[in-house]
């Protein structure tokens, strides 16, 4: 069974509903985690907007990369360019992937153009994710 990292800033939003989707698409494929250079709590609104689309990531946690240091990781997919510039050397062969993906949490607005943004995000984040189970998987 692969293992697969997600690594964002701060684990609350995109490496969160990308770890949602990625345990959704690989099924029994591939062990999922997700962790942040830094832990800023799961958001809300990534919480509700993975809801509408009918994944559970209320239960998930805000984890730190160096929680994980012992796993050797398949893959390590960098979701934020902050994570990628800081993300600390740990020994493993894991294959590097990285995706950019806009921040949902810096969306300003009424709550509406929020929960858009978010729900824009979410879906570039799942069509990325089924992508990569696609074609790694």
């Amino acid at each position: 069974m692969k293992k697969v990292l997600v690594l964002c800033t701060g684990n609350s939003c995109r490496s969160q509903i990308a770890e949602g989707y990625l345990r959704y698409f690989a099924g029994d494929k591939a062990e999922v985690y997700s962790a942040g250079v830094e832990t800023h709590g799961v958001n809300p609104r990534a919480i509700a907007t993975m809801a509408e689309d009918g994944i559970d990531i209320s239960k998930h946690t805000s984890n730190n990369i160096n929680e994980y240091q012992g796993i050797d990781f398949d893959y390590v997919i960098t979701v934020c360019d902050n994570a990628k510039e800081r993300c600390p050397f740990f020994p493993t062969s894991a294959r590097k992937l990285h995706e950019n993906f806009p921040d949902p949490a810096k969306a300003t607005g009424s709550e509406d153009e929020i929960m858009s943004e978010f729900r824009s995000v979410r879906q570039t984040i799942k069509d990325y994710t089924k992508d990569f189970v696609e074609q790694y998987l």
